[in-house]
């Protein structure tokens, strides 16, 4: 039966850390990985950074070639960048053991993980593989989405879930429409983007904890 490991690396500690480093408040938020041939382009948002200097920190980086913006926003921008997964310890490990990438957030200190594995044994296989590696990991939590002493949040984060319990009582997929996404926002305090982005993030977390593990399992 899978397993879902939350857990945290030191952005110093592998390649794609190393690469997306950023200053200050600025965060990374890994998109998906997009197989290319033999190898992997990861699509990721940058929250709050300079995007100039970003591709030319990123440009002079010995493992990357070049990085692209392809959605540009006020506060975030979505690229993409040409690099081989298969040359870091972490993604390479959780490619071995069959596992299955539900987020990555980064920060200029750390990244947060929550990765899906067919079993115990295979997240098991994992760790042990990033310790010979010598990357450090944190586990903050293991879980079987489908076991009912987890909780029912299925896998949501404290503000994806206020954001979509919100959006249902106030009728947000009603039809007519009960409110707007700026009206959320200003109620949660936040933009009318990171809103949206927030909508679209627990959703994916929804069905990525439910319905895509049921047909996988």
């Amino acid at each position: 039966m899978s397993v879902i490991v939350e857990l945290q690396v030191p952005s110093a500690d592998f390649e794609l850390g190393r690469i997306l480093a950023v200053n200050g408040l600025s965060t990374v938020e890994l998109e998906s990985l997009v197989p290319t041939g033999e190898s992997t382009v990861p699509l990721f948002w940058i929250h709050d950074a300079t995007r100039d200097s970003f591709v030319d920190t990123v440009k002079h980086h010995p493992a990357a070639n070049d990085a692209v913006a392809v959605d540009v926003f006020a506060d975030r921008t979505l690229f993409t960048l040409d690099w081989d997964a298969n040359h870091d310890h972490v993604f390479a490990g959780i490619s071995r053991h069959d596992g299955y990438l539900l987020s990555a957030t980064g920060t200029a200190d750390t990244w947060d993980f929550e990765l899906r594995f067919p079993s115990n044994e295979e997240l098991s296989a994992f760790t042990a593989h990033c310790e010979a590696a010598q990357t450090s990991i944190e586990v903050s939590r293991v879980y079987n989405p489908t076991d009912p002493d987890i909780g029912p949040w299925y896998g949501l984060t404290d503000p994806q879930r206020e954001a979509i319990q919100m959006a249902v009582e106030r009728g947000y997929y009603d039809i007519p429409r009960g409110c707007t996404t700026q009206e959320l926002a200003d109620e949660l305090g936040i933009s009318d983007q990171a809103v949206t982005e927030r909508l679209r993030r627990a959703i994916v977390t929804l069905v990525s904890h439910t319905l895509a593990l049921a047909e996988s399992t």
